[in-house]
């Protein structure tokens, strides 16, 4: 008997070997189209990476991320009450969101005086948490009430934890609107709060704005390292030392549900920033990074997919080391956040950390192959765009030629057409669509639209704004339209599902049509199968539905289709549909009465567009 590990008894695992079974399953597939994806930024995700030797970079202290409950109620008792039972559940930080910033989207605290935003925080002692301020045009305001609630409590303000949120540069991307003299407001509020103790960080680059309208994951990064080493070069200018005004910047990142990218793009951040921090001569410290889940992959309709989302980029945003993680409450697009859905979201983190332990490693990505490999091609387009920014005379000049916006722009119609043909699919709103879901609640607050505030005095500048979109916006709209027909007449839009053949023949394309319909709010009515035309059109005028969808197996379609739909346009039928392509029998099918094909990849937005109608 051989005494031997039972690893050597096999021959060694390779890449070639590996191929060569890979290319007997694909069977003449083509490798590339089947198996190798590619990102927004043209990245390549291979199927299989080998080991990497891990690349040392900087990543956040030791221990566990800090949990940040966003603290965003107008009225300062109902924000003081929801926000103690954030601390007293597991929440270790505050992301105070004022109204008129464009995260608060209508609600945010209304606080005007430093007795309001006391008021507000309560029963919060500052020493023991961490707070960040999100007050877009009104930073520097929100900054100085902060700073007077300090004075108030005789808080030291070396003894807090304090990012001041100051962010000029993406509250111009996002409104629109900026005062020519935001660098010296900048210079000026550090040296005031530095002259009271303060340590912490006064200015914020953050990703959202670029995120929200489509940005890829170089894209965001590029405009927040620009953004970033904006505020460098105007903290130095204005009299500070160049440490210190490194110190003074932090940065926000958006966490989506994509693990791969996300993890990638917070540990890409760092190793950008020590590369600015080396070319200014500094030794790299630890740079401060917050996270922020997606406002663009949330969904209003199936919500409590969402919890799914958040978790998933709550998880992958600190396995990549960020410093703190925001995480929205799983009906942040319909309203604010009730003290349930305020709870899921910061009791998820609190099982990421505490039970599934993702914290006790400092960069678990470390080595990993797949990891290693996207974060350091993240890294190097991220770089480029960067350079290409800089070259247009950094951010502001970029976005006041509408440089940047267009980049971001193309990526984000890409992003919308890949949305409409569900090759990005959108579970809840474009795949698994459930019609007969029931209302969550939500705080009953109204939101207020308001005026953009411009961050700075000086003469104003301007740009085109960044859109802030959700992904499943279309969607929510042919569903909206549904529920308005639904509540105007006691039925939803309809299509019939002209089932031929067999179940076993029909089953597969038919529950495909009903599930793509039902993304459009057009609900599917009858289940049978036929194999006459006459009684297939029987069926049709019986159900009541304007539609028609032909489902079944292509050899079934050679034989029945092209007279079923002569049948179902005999009928009536205003719109005839057929699942699966046309192959060859396109021509004859059209004639027949066709008007469109349901298949993967196919404009799926626009005929839902055109099926809505139809049936209504």
């Amino acid at each position: 008997m051989e005494n031997r590990p039972l690893a050597d008894l096999f021959p060694p695992a390779t890449r070639e070997r590996w191929l060569g079974l890979v290319e007997g399953v694909l069977k003449g597939g083509d490798f590339e189209k089947r198996l190798v994806s590619k990102t927004a930024d043209g990245i390549r995700i291979e199927p299989l990476y080998e080991p990497a030797g891990p690349v040392a970079q900087p990543m956040r202290a030791p221990g566990p991320w800090r949990i940040a409950q966003r603290v965003d109620h107008p009225q300062s008792d109902r924000a003081q009450a929801l926000a103690l039972a954030d601390l007293e559940g597991g929440a270790d930080a505050l992301t105070l969101v004022f109204s008129g910033a464009p995260a608060a989207r209508g609600f945010g605290l209304t606080a005007a005086t430093v007795a309001d935003l006391d008021a507000a925080l309560t029963g919060v002692m500052l020493p023991l948490i961490a707070l960040r301020l999100d007050a877009g045009g009104r930073g520097v305001e929100a900054a100085t009430l902060l700073k007077g609630v300090a004075e108030r409590r005789n808080e030291a303000l070396e003894g807090l934890d304090i990012d001041l949120g100051l962010d000029p540069i993406g509250t111009f991307a996002a409104t629109g609107r900026l005062g020519s003299d935001f660098t010296k407001d900048l210079s000026d509020t550090l040296a005031s709060f530095d002259a009271a103790g303060f340590t912490g960080r006064a200015c914020l680059a953050d990703g959202r704005p670029y995120h929200e309208a489509g940005a890829s994951e170089a894209q965001e990064l590029a405009a927040v390292l620009a953004t970033a080493v904006a505020y460098l070069r105007a903290l130095e200018a204005g009299g500070h030392d160049l440490a210190r005004a490194r110190d003074a910047i932090a940065v926000l990142l958006v966490a989506d549900a994509d693990e791969f990218l996300t993890i990638a793009k917070f540990r890409a951040v760092r190793r950008l920033w020590a590369r600015v921090e080396a070319a200014c001569g500094l030794d790299p410290k630890p740079l401060r990074v917050h996270a922020e889940t997606a406002w663009r992959m949330m969904s209003r309709r199936d919500p409590f997919v969402n919890i799914l989302r958040t978790t998933l980029a709550a998880g992958s945003a600190g396995l990549g080391g960020a410093d703190s993680v925001t995480a929205l409450p799983y009906t942040a697009a319909l309203g604010l956040g009730d003290a349930f859905a305020r709870r899921v979201v910061r009791n998820s983190q609190i099982v990421l950390i505490e039970e599934s332990n993702l914290a006790r490693v400092a960069d678990p990505a470390a080595g990993a192959g797949s990891f290693e490999a996207l974060t350091d091609e993240l890294t190097r387009a991220a770089w480029s765009a960067f350079q290409a920014i800089e070259a247009e005379g950094g951010m502001v000049a970029s976005l006041q030629a509408g440089a940047l916006q267009g980049r971001i722009g193309a990526i984000g119609n890409t992003r919308a057409r890949n949305v409409a043909t569900r090759r990005e699919a959108l579970t809840g709103a474009s795949e698994f669509p459930f019609l007969a879901e029931k209302p969550v609640t939500v705080l009953d607050v109204t939101p207020l639209p308001e005026a953009a505030v411009a961050f700075g005095a000086g003469e104003p500048l301007t740009c085109e704004p960044l859109p802030s979109r959700r992904l499943a916006e279309p969607y929510e709209a042919l569903r909206d339209t549904s529920d308005a027909h639904l509540a105007a007449s006691g039925q939803r839009p309809s299509v019939f599902l002209a089932n031929l053949g067999a179940v076993a023949v029909f089953n597969a394309r038919s529950t495909f049509a009903a599930n793509a319909f039902a993304a459009g709010g057009i609900e599917a009515v009858n289940e049978a199968g036929f194999d006459e035309a006459d009684a297939l059109a029987r069926a049709f005028t019986e159900s009541g539905a304007r539609i028609a969808c032909l489902c079944s197996s292509d050899a079934v379609y050679a034989a029945q289709a092209v007279a079923a739909a002569r049948a179902l346009a005999a009928a009536g039928a205003t719109r005839i549909y057929l699942a699966g392509k046309p192959g060859e029998l396109g021509d004859a099918l059209k004639q027949a009465g066709v008007h469109d094909f349901l298949f993967a990849g196919s404009d799926l937005l626009a005929l839902l567009t055109e099926a809505q109608a139809a049936a209504r």
